[in-house]
């Protein structure tokens, strides 16, 4: 199970970040490999934003849930 370990400043940036990036206002780039890159980081942003939960967080002992 994952254990929340973001705080509400980080998933309030996260989202936008991602409403932003998978937005039609989104930036564009020559290269459909950084494009798709884009569009992966933006649905994990999302994907973070509303569970509070982010693996990196995880792997490096960090928790600003509380923060």
């Amino acid at each position: 199970m994952m254990k929340q370990n973001l705080g509400k400043l980080d998933r309030i940036l996260r989202f936008v970040l991602a409403f932003w990036w998978l937005s039609p206002s989104a930036p564009h780039y020559a290269s459909d490999a950084v494009n798709w890159a884009i569009f992966i980081v933006a649905w994990i942003a999302l994907f973070e934003s509303f569970t509070a939960w982010c693996w990196l967080h995880t792997l490096f002992k960090i928790d600003n849930k509380n923060q």
